[in-house]
């Protein structure tokens, strides 16, 4: 009876070795600039992190008056994949904003 035992506890240390932690999460980040448009950043917002007019104007204003703001938190793929598009979308329509991503 006694192995018994035994073998159960290494069964129960064993299931809590591979106990799976989540991956790190990023932030991303949008960075003041003194030449992107107030209302192009609100578009930013809107289209790349879904966030209705209100919102997406409070987070612009954060950039304007902090110099930068979080707009999301996400696994480092979908973090560079945004960070990404959005660079490419503000320089194709001939702005500096910078969007960058961090660790949080």
């Amino acid at each position: 009876m006694s192995g018994l035992k035994d073998f159960d506890l290494d069964l129960v240390k064993d299931v809590e070795k591979k106990k799976v932690s989540p991956p790190p999460r990023y932030n991303v980040v949008l960075n003041n600039d003194d030449f992107t448009p107030m209302d192009f950043v609100v578009e930013v917002l809107g289209r790349f992190f879904s966030m209705d007019f209100e919102k997406a104007n409070q987070i612009m204003v954060k950039v304007h008056y902090e110099g930068r703001a979080v707009c999301g938190m996400y696994t480092a793929e979908i973090a560079e994949m945004k960070v990404q598009q959005i660079n490419q979308f503000s320089r194709e329509n001939q702005h500096p904003l910078l969007c960058t991503m961090e660790q949080a």
